[in-house]
């Protein structure tokens, strides 16, 4: 059954390579860890837009967000932009393209970066390939794969392909920046660990950049295990706990907090401490739209002349 799968796994990428013009700058490559430069993008302070926040073909034309909350995000120091750009909801590979570049290319005047990310679901790998490898013709400054969907309920399956996808995009964007975006170990090891069995923190971390886990204290304090609902302990741990399932204890990672809303200061501060404290490379708050205005100074302190 493994060999099965592993021929048609091959099998569908080789079609994918030719249809991608055959070319696979990477091919050849060994992949032993993350860049230092192709981390920075990842590095400092960090906000989150999702399709229902900016894009007006998936939201019937209500996107609360636009170019001016650009500005916005700059003026509150604001280093890194994280925008999605398509969902497996809608049919479009990349959606409203020409409205994602221009807020590309906004974002860069105004000195901040911009990362493009997905969430695949695991099912067909050319769609996922195609829709993450898409993110890179449109002038963002890196990728991130959203690692939580088990729409493929093979576990198994599902790990086979999310490293099959890795290692192509890898090999066919090679100098390309790419973060792991994975729900926090703290659920997949201790408090859930029916979600994601065995998965592939070592050889994930092999091609990965850096290390974005979905610490959201919030659901903790809202739902089971309220122990967990200190900004300050669930975002250490998902810092270490990484560190130590990769077997890098220089792993560079970015916990993303929240969910913003109902967030306060002193939540955004026992945040921005706890990453100061396990040597993270920065920080930001899920997501944009729904987090108080009055907590960016305390995110603050996550920026990239803050952190190492």
């Amino acid at each position: 059954m493994l060999r099965r799968r592993g021929l048609a796994l091959f099998a569908t990428l080789t079609l994918i390579a030719v249809a991608l013009a055959g070319c696979m700058p990477g091919a050849g490559r060994t992949w032993n860890g993350p860049d230092p430069v192709r981390t920075i993008p990842f590095k400092g302070l960090g906000a989150w837009w999702d399709v229902w926040d900016w894009s007006p073909t998936f939201t019937g034309g209500s996107a609360p967000q636009d170019l001016a909350d650009v500005d916005r995000l700059a003026a509150a120091g604001v280093q890194t932009l994280y925008i999605q750009t398509a969902t497996y909801r809608h049919p479009d590979d990349v959606l409203d393209p020409t409205l994602l570049k221009a807020i590309v290319r906004r974002a860069h005047l105004r000195n901040m970066k911009v990362v493009g990310w997905y969430l695949p679901q695991f099912l067909d790998v050319e769609v996922d390939i195609r829709r993450l490898s898409a993110i890179t013709g449109l002038g963002v400054d890196g990728i991130g794969i959203d690692i939580e969907a088990t729409d493929n309920a093979d576990v198994a399956d599902r790990t086979d392909k999310l490293m099959a996808e890795v290692r192509f995009l890898r090999a066919l964007h090679p100098d390309v920046p790419m973060a792991a975006i994975p729900v926090t170990p703290i659920i997949w090891e201790q408090l859930n660990r029916s979600w994601w069995p065995n998965f592939p923190y070592r050889e994930l971390s092999r091609y990965m950049d850096a290390w974005m886990p979905m610490a959201y204290w919030s659901y903790r304090r809202a739902g089971s295990f309220p122990e967990w609902g200190d900004p300050y302990l669930y975002t250490a741990e998902s810092v270490t706990r990484l560190r130590t399932l990769t077997g890098r204890p220089n792993l560079p990672v970015h916990p993303i907090g929240g969910e913003g809303t109902g967030m306060t200061v002193d939540d955004a501060a026992r945040m921005a401490i706890a990453a100061s404290d396990t040597g993270a490379i920065g920080g930001s708050v899920y997501d944009d739209r729904i987090t108080p205005q009055a907590v960016y100074p305390a995110l603050g302190f996550m920026r990239r002349a803050q952190v190492k």
